[in-house]
C-alpha cells in the first residue's frame, strides 16, 4: 500500500504565466517613459561631459577639490557637465559646474539605502533603471572625465570604452584622472588583457590618463578642433542604436 504524497497547492501555471507576462508589458510602458522623458529634457545640454567618480569621497579629499576644479573649467569652456547627481564626486562635478556659464546636469537613481540628490543642479533628471540612466550617460557626452571611484565607477567607464571599441557610439575622449590611482588597473590591462590578446593594443589609445584640470579640457577641445561637436547625420543615426 501506498500513500499519495500531498501536492502543494499552487497557482495555475498558465494564470501564472499570464500575470507576469502582463506585469512585465507594463513596465516596458514604464521604461519607455523614462527614456522619452530624459530625452526630451536632455536633448538640449550638448556640448556635454560626463564625470564619473566615487559617491563616498568627502568634501575635504583632495579628489572632491580636483573635481570641482575640473567642473568648472568645463562649464566656463561652454560644456554642460553631467553627473550622477549624488553626493561625494558626483556632488563636486556639480559643485563646480553650477556657478559656470554652463549647465549643471544630475542624473539622479532611487536606491534604496543610498544617493541623496546633491543641491548644485540646474537640471535635475531621475531614473528608476540604472541601465536608462547609464544611456543618458553615453548619450550626451562628448568626452568622459573619470575620477577615483567604485564598483559603479568602473562599471560606467568599462561599459563607455566598450561602446566606443565596439563603435556603437562615436569615438571620444575618456580621461582618467588621478594616474596613481588608476595605475594597477592600467598595468593589468597592459600585462594581461593584451598580452593575452583579449584586447588589442591599439584598444589602449581610447584612454587617457591627464592629472592637470587645463589639460583635461585641451584634451577635449583638440579631440574636437577638427571634426567639430556636431553630429552627422550618420553618427546621429548611430547614437540612436546605443
Amino acid at each position: 500500500m501506498t500513500i499519495a504524497k500531498k501536492v502543494p497547492k499552487t497557482i495555475n501555471p498558465d494564470l501564472q504565466g499570464q500575470h507576469q507576462t502582463g506585469h512585465e508589458s507594463w513596465h516596458a510602458f514604464e521604461i519607455m517613459a523614462e527614456f522619452v522623458d530624459a530625452t526630451e529634457r536632455l536633448k538640449e545640454i550638448t556640448p556635454a561631459v560626463s564625470i564619473f567618480g566615487s559617491a563616498r569621497t568627502s568634501v575635504d579629499h583632495p579628489y572632491y577639490k580636483l573635481t570641482e576644479d575640473i567642473a568648472r573649467l568645463l562649464s566656463d569652456a561652454g560644456f554642460s557637465v553631467i553627473s550622477g547627481g549624488g553626493p561625494g564626486i558626483m556632488e563636486a562635478a556639480n559643485k563646480g559646474a553650477f556657478p559656470g556659464k554652463s549647465p549643471s546636469i544630475g542624473l539622479n537613481i532611487e536606491l534604496p539605502h543610498e544617493q541623496t540628490r546633491n543641491p548644485y543642479q540646474d537640471v535635475s533628471q531621475n531614473f528608476k533603471h540604472f541601465f536608462m540612466r547609464k544611456v543618458m550617460f553615453v548619450k550626451y557626452a562628448s568626452a568622459y572625465v573619470v575620477m577615483p571611484g567604485g564598483f559603479g565607477t568602473l562599471d560606467e567607464v568599462m561599459e563607455a570604452i566598450t561602446l566606443i571599441q565596439t563603435g556603437k557610439t562615436l569615438k571620444m575622449p575618456i580621461i582618467l584622472v588621478c594616474e596613481p590611482f588608476w595605475r594597477g588597473l592600467l598595468d593589468w590591462v597592459k600585462t594581461t588583457l593584451v598580452a593575452e590578446k583579449m584586447i588589442s593594443i591599439e584598444d589602449l589609445d581610447l584612454i587617457q590618463v591627464i592629472d592637470d584640470p587645463k589639460q583635461v579640457v585641451e584634451a577635449i577641445f583638440k579631440h574636437y578642433e577638427e571634426r567639430g561637436f556636431k553630429l552627422s547625420a550618420e553618427e546621429e543615426r548611430v547614437q540612436l542604436y546605443l
